[in-house]
């Protein structure tokens, strides 16, 4: 991709935005930058740009982001918005972050996308890869982007992306060696619409794929397991549960590929099926690209999960404080719930997406024996489920782990899972999970309050 002297027009300030500048800059382009808002978040982001030399503009789009020879959208950038339209007419090409970056990619790449697991599967592929005795990165929907990545000298033999849906609406020429779609369930409606365009924009993952190339896929997922896939791409699946006549499955005791057994099951050190699904995904992927098993099993074996993926923070006079704040959507609520075998009580809420909460009526009556409710959503919450369980509602991650403290009794398991995202209160997930961790901390056991 020739962009010496060429003007390109990046769409969004924020961590994505900034890598993709660093690489046009290398490669000799001219960037500038522009977001529709102005946010305290871009602070940082806009220090960079200015200590970069390189032009930026917040609280609207001007007639200069139109002067450009390409666009770039950074992924929470819709790829409808009037002014792309606009340079799409004029024959300008409108491309992701992630997709500039793969045009300078020189790894062989192995991408994750899916509603929820994404970045404990593709943290769980790095594990696996290295402990085969590769080199390998990790980046896209996570703390790098991929334009950052690239600008390595060190190039590694694999690359492991984490690719969301708003990641996939605007690539071209995207092509994973190995792709894995993991579950499809209701989010970013706002901006797909409907199930069935959240599920063609996954979908576009597999499309340029042909030969060598393979398609992984969830057999046990009415959306993925529908998903169309290149005739010259291979194609597996993978489930919880089977059997299989091809594919990998567990019976319960034993990881299997169609009748062939694997390894048994408790190679999977993390908890719940969502995780074992992870681990059955990662396992298809690495079986898939021909990898050393022993080494596979070895990086398996060995990990310890992901931060804010229902992270053990601290036991405290017999109760055990976990943090999902990754929790971002009703099903990855669903998903923590179904995780623990003792009784919770839940700390939720946040910037809603629109879902409806009354799914999780069963579990929430089985499992959850007080909800702490907090942030936008909490009336809702409460409106939900107050007939069910005891509820009480917070301001503050502070009072809503001093109110969890006071109602847990000893065996019980404190929860935070949101179900919700977190802009009401927070720039991100990782900052709500770092703050329940800080407060969770903070507390002295009983003998010393």
């Amino acid at each position: 991709m020739e962009l010496n002297g060429k003007k390109v027009t990046v769409f969004g300030l924020g961590r994505s935005a900034a890598g993709a500048v660093k690489l046009l800059l290398r490669e000799g382009a001219r960037p500038f930058v522009t977001d529709s808002e102005t946010r305290p978040a871009h602070a940082p982001y806009r220090a960079e740009l200015e200590a970069l030399g390189v032009p930026c503009e917040t609280g609207g789009h001007t007639g200069r982001a139109q002067d450009a020879d390409l666009a770039v959208a950074s992924p929470g950038v819709p790829p409808d918005i009037p002014p792309l339209q606009q340079l799409r007419a004029a024959g300008v090409s409108v491309i992701a972050e992630i997709e500039l970056g793969f045009r300078f990619c020189a790894s062989k790449v192995l991408a994750v996308s899916g509603t929820n697991g994404k970045t404990t599967t593709t943290e769980l592929l790095r594990a696996m890869i290295a402990a085969c005795g590769h080199t390998v990165g990790l980046a896209g929907n996570n703390d790098t982007p991929l334009s950052l990545a690239v600008l390595d000298p060190a190039s590694p033999e694999y690359m492991v992306l984490e690719v969301s849906s708003y990641q996939l609406e605007t690539i071209d020429t995207l092509r994973p060696w190995i792709g894995a779609a993991l579950n499809l369930t209701p989010d970013h409606l706002g901006r797909h619409k409907t199930m069935q365009g959240y599920a063609a924009a996954k979908n576009r993952l597999f499309e340029n794929q042909g030969a060598g190339d393979t398609a992984a896929l969830n057999a046990a997922d009415p959306y993925v397991s529908a998903m169309a896939t290149p005739k010259d791409a291979r194609r597996i699946l993978f489930a919880t549960q089977g059997p299989l006549k091809e594919g990998l499955w567990c019976d319960g005791e034993t990881f299997l590929d169609g009748e062939r057994s694997l390894a048994p099951a408790t190679c999977n050190p993390l908890p719940g099926r969502h995780n074992l699904e992870n681990a059955l995904a990662a396992l298809a992927m690495m079986r898939a690209g021909g990898f050393a098993w022993d080494g596979v099993l070895e990086g398996l074996r060995g990990f310890r999960g992901v931060e804010h993926r229902i992270e053990w923070t601290r036991e405290l006079d017999g109760v055990a404080y976990y943090n999902d704040s990754k929790s971002t959507n009703v099903d990855s609520l669903r998903v923590a719930l179904e995780s623990f075998d003792r009784p919770i009580v839940l700390i939720a809420g946040g910037r809603g997406k629109g879902s409806a909460y009354g799914p999780l009526t069963p579990l929430m009556q089985a499992r959850v024996r007080h909800l702490i409710a907090l942030g936008e959503d909490a009336p809702k919450l409460e409106e939900a489920f107050a007939a069910l369980v005891s509820t009480g509602r917070a301001d503050s991650m502070a009072g809503a782990v001093a109110m969890a403290r006071e109602c847990a009794r000893e065996g019980d398991a404190v929860l935070l899972s949101p179900g919700c995202a977190s802009f009401d209160m927070y720039d991100n997930f990782e900052e709500r999970g770092r703050d329940f961790k800080a407060c969770v901390r903070r507390l002295a056991p009983v003998e010393d309050a």
